[in-house]
């Protein structure tokens, strides 16, 4: 079976990271194929936005990282068919100290994710560059990098890049990038098309067809612990990322 570990990372915060993971992990699974969501972020909101509550979770990533208990015991299924977590709370805040002395650390999460049977694992990370996201584009064969329409959207991009280049000179070198995506668009701001028309210069056909507009219903659908999907499937945030998922789908198998 083919399994594409996709990492959705930007070290900038609020740019829709954890909404764009959970709502393309929960789409992935709706066709059928086992979806594994990796909640590699101490603060857990891929774990509270599907409902799970942080602080009473037995195991978290944090446990599996450091082998407490293997993969399968700490993975969670969720409310939507065919997707499970791995999740997280702030002991993971722990992790980028202890990992440091760890022989062959930036491989921990890959030699984790091996022995799992998803057709797809999505893991969300931390806004930082440190080990965990290290970790992540170790483990991962492609990346997804959401940026936000605003102003400084490409501000610490290229330290991003840089990042991802270092990791697949050394520690990873088929890691590819499998697109941007342009998140908390508003079609009626000249702003959101001067930044769409910077991403397209920088970045060609990666840059994703769909953008994901800015939404009242996928923001508040964390707050209740739901998917979009679950929350509200006929909204413009939900009928984004079931575009988006086709787009995945056919760049993975393309």
């Amino acid at each position: 079976m083919k399994q594409t570990i996709i990492a959705v990372i930007n070290q900038k915060g609020g740019v829709g990271k954890t909404t764009t993971a959970v709502s393309l992990a929960a789409q992935l699974a709706s066709d059928g194929a086992p979806v594994l969501l990796v909640d590699l972020d101490p603060q857990g909101n891929a774990t509270s936005g599907l409902g799970l509550p942080k602080d009473s979770i037995e195991a978290t990533s944090y446990d599996v990282l450091f082998g407490r208990v293997t993969l399968d015991q700490a993975v969670r299924p969720t409310e939507r068919d065919g997707l499970y977590i791995l999740p997280a709370n702030a002991n993971l805040a722990a992790a980028e100290v202890e990992l440091v002395a760890q022989s062959n650390r930036e491989f921990t999460l890959r030699q984790t994710l091996q022995i799992g049977t998803y057709t797809y694992i999505i893991i969300d990370c931390p806004p930082a560059l440190g080990l965990l996201t290290i970790n992540a584009l170790v483990a991962a064969h492609t990346i997804l990098i959401p940026v936000q329409s605003e102003y400084y959207a490409l501000e610490g991009l290229g330290q991003l890049l840089a990042t991802i280049q270092r990791v697949r000179q050394g520690m990873n070198p088929s890691l590819d990038l499998l697109g941007v995506l342009l998140t908390m668009y508003d079609k009626r701001t000249s702003l959101s098309e001067q930044v769409m028309d910077e991403l397209r210069q920088h970045f060609g056909d990666k840059l994703f067809k769909t953008v994901i507009p800015r939404n009242v219903r996928l923001a508040e659908a964390p707050s209740f612990g739901k998917t979009i999907f679950e929350h509200d499937r006929w909204s413009k945030g939900a009928r984004a990322y079931k575009q988006l998922a086709k787009e995945v789908e056919k760049r993975v198998n393309g």
